[in-house]
């Protein structure tokens, strides 16, 4: 291997392959550092994993609603351990496969990076020189300055514990703990969501998440939200939470205390201020094209950024653009107006676009239809618990501009809505479009 190459990226997750992809194709000499697996957080400890959790769930809410559909059935078990190992099972070859990529396109190199200097990465003691530098290193999870924070667990413990926990408690009331409350509470697990916001899930449209914390404690997740978590505490062989609200102390015990409180870039181990890259310690400054604002040879892509949202999708196409940028010069800017997003309870919150709120704040004259649809056809066939959406139409553009959902299907139906947005489909233009029917997607010319 030559120690001097024109591109290194740091990390071979989503973010890191993205770049690659690109600079191997223009023939590039490329070295890619992995620490851990490659591939990343999302396929080996996020949302793949995750979403064969999901699935689970959702067999066991088709199972409570059978009778809906005059089916009986007896009490349904989860068998945690199975599984556990099953969704350990289904993405077992994650790692290699990925690590194959990684060394079709370039030198792999194992092992903790850091800059020793503005085009210098230390590799366990092997110094690398790169005409560029790409910072693409991931998340992990928030650190909660709380007493007993080392009691608690994060994601990747759930994700590979194979005994299932009689209660737990997730301190914050973010995406993660949204998702895993809806797999745990219905495997019969008792949960809790101690949340220091006024509300879960404060960045999405506040009535879907409404329509969300509804349903999460129709099935018996309990959510505080507005709290002040002062400690964490082994009480016998469980946990003790003890929290402030409204002025009252209160203590909640459980076996898992999970750290639900979201995720920050993974970049304090990389010794930025050698790589002469400006930062504020929690993110990197980039100009508009990802290169770093400081040290025009350095790039930022994926979730080591903070300013963009933290998303598999958005993590491959970054790591594209930061591709394109070194290999033709820095021409393509990101664009983040239309991205949709999901959040995976039981059933699923899928949003594109602005919020009303937001939409308010900008003066645009704006038309909002929401619609429970509990009662229409579709939802009532399927027996559904919620259905819900929120339409937001620009009135002097006839554009659409925001769409929020839960459940209807509104994992799949918001790429429809995405696709209209990012295409430049009219609102009236989407109404009359032609629908197969019955189905949900159907629906959606009735959705505004």
């Amino acid at each position: 291997m030559s120690n001097r190459y024109d591109i290194i990226i740091i990390g071979g997750g989503n973010a890191g392959l993205g770049v690659s992809a690109i600079a191997a194709e223009a023939g590039k000499n490329i070295a890619i550092i992995e620490e851990r697996d490659f591939g990343g957080t999302c396929p080996n400890r996020g949302c793949t994993p995750k979403k064969v959790l999901v699935a689970a769930a959702h067999s066991l809410h088709a199972i409570d609603r059978a009778d809906e559909h005059y089916i009986e059935v007896g009490a349904a078990t989860l068998d945690w351990t199975q599984l556990i190992r099953r969704a350990k099972d289904m993405i077992s070859f994650i790692p290699e496969a990925m690590a194959g990529v990684a060394k079709k396109r370039g030198d792999v190199y194992r092992g903790s990076a850091k800059f020793v200097g503005p085009n210098s990465i230390e590799v366990d003691g092997t110094i690398l020189e790169g005409d560029n530098i790409v910072i693409a290193t991931g998340s992990k999870t928030r650190p909660l300055p709380i007493p007993g924070a080392e009691l608690m667990i994060t994601s990747d413990e759930v994700l590979s514990e194979e005994t299932q926990p009689d209660g737990v408690v997730f301190i914050g009331g973010g995406v993660i703990a949204m998702e895993f409350s809806h797999v745990y509470a219905r495997a019969g697990t008792k949960v809790t969501i101690l949340e220091v916001m006024p509300s879960l899930l404060p960045r999405i449209e506040a009535d879907a998440v409404t329509a969300v914390q509804v349903e999460s404690e129709r099935i018996g997740v309990t959510v505080k939200t507005g709290v002040q978590v002062k400690s964490v505490s082994k009480s016998d062989n469980r946990l003790a939470v003890k929290y402030e609200l409204d002025g009252q102390e209160y203590d909640v015990i459980a076996d898992r205390v999970i750290n639900g409180a979201g995720r920050i870039a993974n970049v304090d181990m990389l010794d930025l201020g050698k790589g002469k890259i400006k930062h504020d310690r929690i993110a990197i400054e980039t100009d508009e094209y990802l290169r770093s604002t400081s040290n025009p040879s350095v790039w930022a892509c994926g979730d080591s950024l903070i300013t963009s949202p933290q998303l598999s999708p958005i993590a491959t196409y970054e790591g594209r653009i930061v591709g394109q940028n070194i290999v033709h010069g820095p021409k393509i800017k990101p664009d983040y107006s239309v991205l949709p997003s999901c959040v995976y309870t039981v059933p699923a919150l899928s949003t594109v676009g602005l919020t009303e709120l937001q939409a308010r704040d900008q003066g645009i004259d704006i038309e909002v239809t929401v619609n429970d649809m509990r009662d229409w056809f579709s939802s009532k066939s399927y027996a559904e618990t919620v259905a819900w959406a929120k339409v937001i139409i620009d009135k002097n553009e006839d554009k659409i501009i925001g769409a929020h959902m839960v459940g209807h299907r509104g994992e799949d139906l918001i790429h429809v809505f995405s696709m209209a947005m990012r295409h430049g489909i009219s609102a009236s233009k989407l109404k009359d479009d032609m629908f197969a029917y019955p189905t949900f997607s159907s629906d959606i010319k009735n959705m505004f």
